[in-house]
């Protein structure tokens, strides 16, 4: 009945493999655990990796060649011989010991996606990881309630339980740049084909922290990847945040002084968000101040 589909690239996932084994093994339902390696570099992670060999109804398989974000999880649900999907990112765990007995007591036959959140720890990381882990805190972490008020836009993909039927029918694309906001596109699609979409308190840890700096760079690399997406057709403005901000600011004539902005403080912006203390607003304006300045240049 449940296929759990686990995608990795450099990364340990035999802690998250083998906490979410102990709990199937603890029940009745038929299952399987999918894990595909998208041709990793480092041999110690994939010694590692290999031990969910040994555990039964779980493989791991390690890919001839990287494929990217988007195929290696729509290959995950083509190998899937379940009915219901369970995606789970490399870098999440579980916070409850019963965390898949709450998703299966969900399912109901009017359901198709139930997303469960996410939670980051407590305790403050070091000052390189700050960042990710206040971002995080703030924009990801939210209450069942927070998350309807705009459900596709609050969804993300680092835990949740589709229907395969369903995902048959949406899956990721495969033909956007293997750079950010293969999710964003997931999600809004779901919302155009009016898929129903449940939101439930089940959430997992996200651990894998990146850099500030390196956040940094990722983000920059997703606007980018919105101006692509936008020029493409592949979204409208309204259905992100920051380019539905954008489409005003440009409505009024202001997206040349913002882009003006990322060429005299981009450095200073940089600064604070590389400092123990980064702002959220400051992180939102150097990204809506250089998606000013990329629209100018085309």
């Amino acid at each position: 009945m449940l296929s759990i589909l686990i995608p990795t690239y450099n990364y340990n996932i035999y802690p998250l493999v083998k906490k979410i084994h102990a709990q199937l093994s603890k029940t009745a339902y038929v299952f399987e655990i999918l894990c595909l390696d998208d041709h990793s570099e480092k041999q110690d992670t994939i010694a590692q990796n290999e031990a969910i060999n040994s555990l039964e109804n779980a493989t791991y398989t390690i890919l001839p060649e990287n494929i990217g974000r988007s195929r290696i999880r729509n290959l995950l649900a083509q190998k899937a011989t379940h009915k219901w999907l369970l995606f789970l990112d490399a870098d999440v765990l579980p916070v409850a010991d019963d965390f898949i007995t709450k998703y299966v007591e969900t399912i109901s036959d009017e359901k198709e996606v139930i997303y469960g959140g996410i939670l980051y720890q407590q305790e403050k990381p070091k000052k390189e990881n700050v960042l990710r882990w206040i971002y995080g805190k703030e924009r990801e972490a939210l209450t069942v309630s927070q998350r309807q008020e705009a459900s596709y836009l609050r969804f993300l993909t680092l835990s949740f339980l589709i229907r395969k039927d369903v995902f048959d029918k949406v899956n990721f694309n495969e033909d956007i740049p293997n750079a950010r906001h293969e999710d964003t596109l997931f999600a809004n699609d779901l919302k155009h084909m009016e898929v129903h979409l449940t939101h439930i308190h089940n959430p997992v840890y996200h651990l894998g922290l990146d850099t500030s700096k390196g956040f940094i760079h990722k983000s920059m690399e997703s606007v980018e990847v919105l101006i692509l997406f936008m020029k493409n057709g592949l979204i409208e403005p309204n259905d992100i945040l920051i380019t539905k901000v954008f489409a005003r600011v440009k409505k009024f004539g202001l997206n040349h002084l913002l882009s003006l902005m990322y060429t005299w403080f981009g450095k200073f912006f940089e600064k604070n968000l590389l400092s123990n203390n980064p702002s959220m607003f400051i992180f939102d304006l150097y990204r809506l101040t250089y998606l000013c300045y990329l629209d100018k240049r085309q």
